[in-house]
């Protein structure tokens, strides 16, 4: 089938992008959407053009690494689907398709459909953990965990930081990737001594990186390949406002000595 691309182009992150009409008439319904730019890329390179510059790895679904916005969605029409396993299966020959990079002032655009997802690495980096003793392994049955909090918090875990959350927020929010992230250390028992110190940490940095505050639109739950509840964020709310107010007065006791 014939597809028509309108890529984004970008030299790098101080240059101007702009939409570049691409004519792909040979495609299969049986590619992946990146198999399909890798013929694209293919074409382009034997022309001695520079091929489309996109980020990719696994293509399985686990790695995070690639994210388009195709024709306005974060990651395609599929729900529950990463752009790597999406099939031009579900598109229609004589289609035309819009391809663009995350949108976000902390993603700064690298080159062409790739940006700059460190603010995720810094977010992770300021309370992403936990204290543990050092020494032997301890025992997987010493520390018993309610079944229900340890399904929501597996259910958190499978965030894969790939950003299609901040992509489609309105206002660019990673909330829902902070939380998801909060929310799987939280809930264990493992996860107790720093859990509001955490919630505290990781959302100053996420407010440091400069992005968006959540409008409880829903968007970022729509389009999230792992399905992560926005439930989520509720729960890191609550663990902010403890942080918070543990934290109060502990700066009010050192300012009065």
């Amino acid at each position: 089938m014939k597809i028509t691309l309108h890529v984004w182009r970008q030299k790098d992150r101080n240059a101007q992008g702009k939409l570049v009409r691409y004519e792909c008439p040979n495609v299969s319904e049986h590619m992946s959407f990146l198999e399909m730019l890798d013929v694209l890329n293919e074409d382009l390179t034997t022309k001695g053009e520079d091929p489309v510059a996109f980020e990719h790895d696994c293509r399985e679904g686990i790695c995070g690494s690639c994210g388009i916005v195709i024709n306005g969605v974060a990651h395609g029409p599929m729900p529950g689907t990463t752009v790597c396993q999406l099939h031009m299966r579900h598109f229609k020959d004589g289609d035309e398709l819009y391809l663009e990079p995350w949108r976000a002032k902390a993603f700064p655009v690298m080159k062409d459909l790739i940006v700059d997802r460190g603010a995720f690495d810094r977010i992770i980096a300021a309370g992403g953990y936990i204290s543990v003793p050092a020494g032997s392994a301890p025992d997987g049955n010493a520390i018993p965990v309610p079944k229900e909090d340890s399904d929501r918090s597996m259910d958190a875990a499978q965030c894969i930081g790939c950003g299609a959350c901040v992509a489609a927020c309105p206002n660019a929010s990673a909330s829902l990737f902070t939380s998801a992230k909060i929310s799987h250390l939280g809930l264990l028992p493992q996860g107790q001594p720093e859990r509001y110190e955490r919630a505290l940490n990781m959302v100053q940095q996420m407010t440091i990186e400069e992005f968006g505050a959540c409008g409880n639109i829903g968007e970022c739950e729509a389009v999230c390949p792992k399905r992560i509840s926005i439930e989520n964020i509720a729960r890191m709310h609550r663990d902010y406002m403890n942080g918070a107010f543990s934290a109060r007065p502990n700066a009010e006791a050192g300012s009065a000595g």
